[in-house]
Parts: structure tokens; sequence; C-alpha cells
């Protein structure tokens, strides 16, 4: 028996990095998991692996395509798990986005794509997942993916750490709200990740100057971090399993650093 033995659960995001990393552990302790994300044949591949990975151990396994930030494909996405998981347990808002510009640079539309999945995409997503367990009357997790720029600011990606500040505060404002109907809210904030999603990023800063070669940002980022290294996806998810089990039912409101020591607030 794992820690989510029984419990059902959707990851946005969740076609590759820290996402699908999540669903596969909690795969791995015994959830049901909906792997959902923007890139539908991609999350389906991903999916259509894990549910022949996990053959055998009563795991169910489905996919779904969702713009985070379109209310009535959150609902179907919703909808269509509670079809084939019969409930809805955990709900991770894990989708997101980033293009690196320098500050001077930034223009109203990399801010609206940005804060439309990360900012607007997470409040959507509380809200349609806490009117699900609602529904059910039942007690609920909502967990929220922040970063280590939801406490600093960095010149070259304003808008995502205004974006990943906007999840700690919708993080804290639905843990207020929501604890009337006994559901839980709470997130974590990862370091430096390698990641594909980081891969992409270290482009973007060598394009607009901010990095002269090939991982050069990532070294500069992770210098002072005190493990030593980088994280992998999966130093994030023993944190984000215990963030859907019933270990966490006493947390609500809080983010949990997942930094390997790069912040100290």
């Amino acid at each position: 028996m794992g820690r989510v033995s029984g419990r059902s659960c959707i990851v946005t995001g969740a076609a590759r990095g820290i996402g699908r990393a999540i669903g596969e552990a909690l795969l791995d302790e015994g959830a049901d998991v909906c792997f959902a994300d923007i890139n539908g044949d991609l999350v389906a591949e991903v999916a259509e692996a894990n549910a022949r990975r996990v053959h055998g151990n009563g795991a169910k396994v489905t996919h779904a395509q969702v713009d985070v930030a379109d209310r009535e494909q959150v609902r179907a996405m919703i909808g269509h798990a509670v079809d084939v998981f019969g409930k809805l347990d955990v709900k991770f808002n894990n989708a997101g986005v980033n293009r690196p510009m320098n500050f001077l640079d930034v223009t109203e539309d990399n801010w609206h794509f940005i804060m439309d999945i990360n900012g607007l995409g997470c409040l959507i997503g509380m809200q349609e997942a806490a009117q699900q367990f609602i529904r059910q009357g039942t007690s609920g997790k909502i967990i929220n993916t922040a970063s280590i720029a939801s406490r600093q600011g960095f010149d070259n990606v304003a808008p995502y750490c205004a974006s990943k500040w906007a999840v700690v505060s919708l993080t804290q404002s639905g843990a207020r709200d929501l604890a009337k109907h006994d559901i839980t809210v709470t997130g974590f904030a990862p370091g430096v990740v390698a990641t594909e999603m980081w891969e992409e990023v270290d482009k973007d800063l060598m394009q607009i100057g901010a990095a002269e070669k090939p991982g050069q940002a990532m070294q500069e980022f992770s210098a002072e971090i005190l493990k030593g290294r980088v994280a992998t996806p999966e130093d994030i998810t023993g944190t984000t399993t215990f963030l859907a089990s019933r270990e966490s039912d006493y947390m609500t409101g809080q983010i949990v650093m997942i930094d390997g020591g790069m912040t100290l607030i």
C-alpha cells in the first residue's frame, strides 16, 4: 500500500519534466492519475506508456488535452477524470511556461502569455477542482507549483517571477477560503531543475544576450546551491507525493521550498 493508494489525481503540465515525474510517482504509490497537458499527442503517449508500466497493480491511468487558461477545457478535463475514476481527490496545478526577456524589453504579449497560463491557469484550476470537491461532498487537496522565482525577482524573467508570486498568493487565498469545505491548498517551490523547460530557457537566455554559451545560465544560477548540484524531477516527487497524501492533511496555505538550499528565507 502506497501513501496515495486509492486517491484519484490530476496533474497538469504532465507530458514532460516535473509534471510527468509527479504523475509517475503517484502511480508508483497506488494513485489513479490523469496526465493532462496542452500537447495532446505527447501526453497521450506518456499516459499509454505508464498504463503499460503499472499494468496489474490496480492503478488507473488516463489523459486529457487541456489549455489551463480555458475554463471550459479545465471543466472537461475534470469531468473526464471523474468519469474514469469515479471521483477527484487531488488536483496538481503544475502547468507553467517561461519566456525570458530583458526587463526593459518585456512586452504586453510576453506578460499575458506567461501570466495567463501560470497565474490565471492556476486560479481556474483551483476553482474548478474546489467546485468538484464540493459537489462530491468530500475533502480535497489542491497543490500548486511555485518556484524560487516566487521568493525573489530576477532581471530577465520578470513576468515569470510575478506569475509565481501570484501562485503563492493564490495558494494562501484559496487556503483561507476553502478551509470551511475541508479542502487544503498547498504548493511547492523548485529551484533549478534539469528538465526540457530549462533547456528552452537556456536557449532563450542566450538569444537575449544573458548568456554566452549553452549551460552557462544553469551553472551560474546553481552556483550557490548548498546541495552542490541542480535538481532532477525525481528530487521533487518525494515532497509532491507527501503533499498529495493523508500525511499532509494538517497542512494548508504553505509553500514547501525544494531548491537544495538555494534560497534561505
